[in-house]
């Protein structure tokens, strides 16, 4: 607690006495200046992480990407996308003249199959133009445009012979697809076409079950959900593993896990989880791996268990838990993450 002078007091110091009760007063005042500096960046900080964005990015176009694509999403994409090219606040009209590319329609429709629509004349309606005149006819003119079919499905019904033999019990089968998933009416073509809306297209099973109803399908989504889960188990668990054995060639891999909620898996509903992620190096353009690895906890054993054959460098977080695996192998190297180290910088700039 600072002490009071009245002025009375202050009358009968000497010169040092009061030299040396400005100087604590300037140290007094330097350390209350510097202590708001720290709760004003504190409170900008705070405010930053409330109000702003949550995620990170740069306006430096030159910086080297951390992902692969841009995950950023947005609802009003085609307003967005418009923005960039018009300015509401410009009221200057400008005309600029653009040399169309030649070529460019029939690059974009290459590949694709042409049907040919002939729009003709009939000599009735000739005659009543010309008269007696006559006519001959010209070039066609040209109009190209997109023709779109939505999905059809269809019910292929296989009738498979059966052979006897006429004196012994003997019998023989004609060759014929195996089924996907046992009496069932999942065909390859139909799960595919599950997988991509719901991990392609991000469609949750109940639009995919409307979806199918609009177009007369009756599958719910408790049976898209069992075919999901049973040819996972049964035909995409085999290249997991592969997968997860060919990230071991890789010198450089990186690291991360993020919570998730989770419904069902024998605890209550929205028990928190953790999805780990590894994946092959920046470098690695040609033939990326990403995998996915679900956990119900963060411990330390999951990733000492995926990672126990591997032996290379790992780029990880600031997470503790790699670098006392690392403390354990000679073999495994863990590297900082660029973006985790850029972070705080980050953070002080904006405060």
């Amino acid at each position: 607690m600072s002490v009071k002078f009245t002025e009375e007091q202050l009358n009968n110091l000497d010169k040092a006495m009061l030299i040396q009760l400005f100087l604590n007063q300037q140290e007094q005042l330097e350390s209350i200046d510097n202590k708001m500096q720290l709760l004003l960046e504190q409170m900008a900080d705070m405010n930053r992480q409330r109000f702003g964005r949550s995620s990170e990015k740069s306006d430096e176009s030159n910086q080297l990407s951390f992902t692969i694509e841009d995950g950023e999403i947005i609802f009003n994409e085609a307003e967005a996308f418009v923005d960039d090219y018009f300015d509401d606040e410009d009221e200057e009209t400008i005309t600029v003249t653009r040399k169309k590319s030649k070529g460019k329609k029939e690059e974009d429709i290459k590949g694709l199959p042409v049907e040919e629509i002939p729009h003709e004349m009939t000599e009735e309606e000739l005659k009543d133009f010309f008269g007696d005149e006559p006519w001959k006819r010209l070039p066609d003119e040209e109009y190209i445009r997109y023709k779109y079919t939505p999905a059809s499905v269809s019910v292929e019904k296989h009738l498979v012979a059966v052979y006897s033999g006429s004196k012994s019990e003997r019998m023989v089968k004609a060759n014929h697809p195996k089924q996907l998933l046992r009496n069932s009416l999942a065909s390859a073509s139909t799960v595919a076409g599950v997988y991509n809306a719901k991990y392609v297209n991000a469609m949750p099973l109940y639009r995919i079950e409307a979806e199918y109803n609009r177009v007369g399908i009756n599958i719910s989504r408790q049976t898209m959900a069992n075919w999901v889960i049973q040819c996972a188990d049964r035909y995409l668990a085999v290249f997991y593993d592969y997968l997860h054995e060919h990230l071991y060639d890789y010198h450089v891999i990186q690291a991360d896990e993020t919570p998730c909620l989770v419904n069902k898996d024998g605890r209550n509903a929205g028990s928190k989880s953790y999805m780990w992620v590894y994946r092959t190096g920046k470098m690695y353009k040609d033939k990326p791996i990403v995998i996915y690895d679900y956990q119900r906890t963060r411990k330390s054993d999951h990733p000492r268990e995926f990672l126990k054959d591997f032996k290379g460098i790992c780029v990880t977080d600031g997470y503790q838990v790699y670098h006392s695996i690392e403390k354990e192998r000679e073999d495994l190297t863990i590297a900082g993450c660029w973006a985790h180290a850029r972070r705080r910088f980050d953070e002080a700039l904006k405060a």
